[in-house]
């Protein structure tokens, strides 16, 4: 009885996986077509997904390329501005008395002039000097000196502009930061900025209130302030205005290269320092050599005073020591 239930079960067992081979062979095809089926659906789906993505990053760089376009353009056009206007401030005497911080207007500025020379003049004869040399020194001081002085003024106020201006950069960026508009931040630095800082900016407000755009109102502080700094400040807001983008963060990174510029600018002077004193005791050598011999020989240098040969000696000196200075000048001057 135990032998025939084996027996039985054994047949049971081969009728079932007889019936199961059959069943597996029968739908080994159709199970095979559907995997393929559901491979090709999920390697379809993933390729329109990638393609999905593939077309979201080609219209960003798109976008970017556009943007870079753009952003290129408004800088040559800005370059070409800038040309334009550095030439032109450059030639001009009203520009020049604009950048000293003086009121006067270029025709007091001559009458100004004229009258300095004038009392240089009748101050050389009334000293006993002959007319020629009257009338050189009324050259010099009608002509000369307050040019001159024009251009000492200019380079003081840049100079002290250049001190505050990284300042006055750092209070616009926490102005934007606390919520302020960009106009908000130039009233401020025109009502509570230090000169000349508060003047240029002054300026900028209310060429606003004539008209003028903001980007339009930075860049005419160039006229006044000639300096690169200035140049790069007014690209930063037209760029900014055009393009958007995080102002505090551009304005924040320039007042960072505004204050590494000028610490290279003082390394540069202070390394240079010594050429420059060694090119100042040269240049004034001769002079001081020519006023020793005068006070313990005076009949033994006059000779080139009153001799035509050593008028000639002293002109072709001259022309050297002025070559001579010229060169060393360019050689310790350094642009940054």
């Amino acid at each position: 009885m135990f032998g025939l239930d084996i027996t039985i079960v054994a047949i049971f067992a081969l009728a079932a996986l007889s019936t199961a081979g059959l069943a597996y062979g029968l739908l080994f095809s159709r199970i095979e077509a559907q995997k393929k089926t559901e491979s090709r659906v999920r390697r379809v789906q993933a390729s329109e997904t990638d393609q999905a993505r593939a077309k979201v990053a080609r219209d960003r760089m798109q976008e970017l390329s556009k943007r870079r376009r753009s952003v290129q353009e408004s800088l040559k056009d800005l370059e070409k501005k800038q040309r334009e206007q550095t030439k032109r401030v450059a030639t001009t005497l009203k520009a020049k008395l604009a950048q000293a911080g003086l009121s006067a207007t270029p025709t007091k500025f001559y009458v100004l002039s004229a009258v300095f020379g004038l009392f240089a003049f009748v101050l050389t004869l009334l000293a006993g000097a002959g007319l020629l040399i009257s009338l050189g020194v009324a050259f010099i001081a009608a002509v000369g000196f307050p040019r001159w002085f024009v251009g000492f003024l200019i380079k003081r106020r840049l100079k002290k502009f250049l001190q505050e201006f990284p300042n006055s950069l750092d209070v616009m960026v926490r102005s934007i930061k606390s919520g302020l508009p960009l106009t908000d931040a130039l009233r401020l630095i025109a009502s509570e900025g230090q000169e000349p800082v508060r003047t240029e900016f002054r300026k900028v407000v209310e060429s606003q209130q004539v008209g003028l755009s903001v980007p339009e109102a930075c860049a005419r502080m160039f006229t006044s302030i000639p300096l690169p700094e200035v140049n790069f400040f007014a690209i930063v807001i037209a760029i900014q205005s055009q393009a958007g983008g995080n102002l505090s963060e551009a304005l924040g990174n320039l007042s960072r290269v505004l204050r590494e510029r000028r610490k290279m600018r003082e390394k540069v002077g202070a390394l240079s320092m010594e050429a420059k004193a060694s090119a100042v005791i040269i240049g004034a050598l001769p002079f001081i050599v020519t006023l020793l011999v005068y006070l313990t020989s005076p009949e033994y240098i006059m000779v080139l005073f009153t001799d035509p040969r050593g008028h000639i000696i002293l002109g072709i000196s001259g022309v050297w020591m002025s070559i001579g200075i010229f060169v060393m000048r360019n050689m310790i001057n350094f642009d940054i």
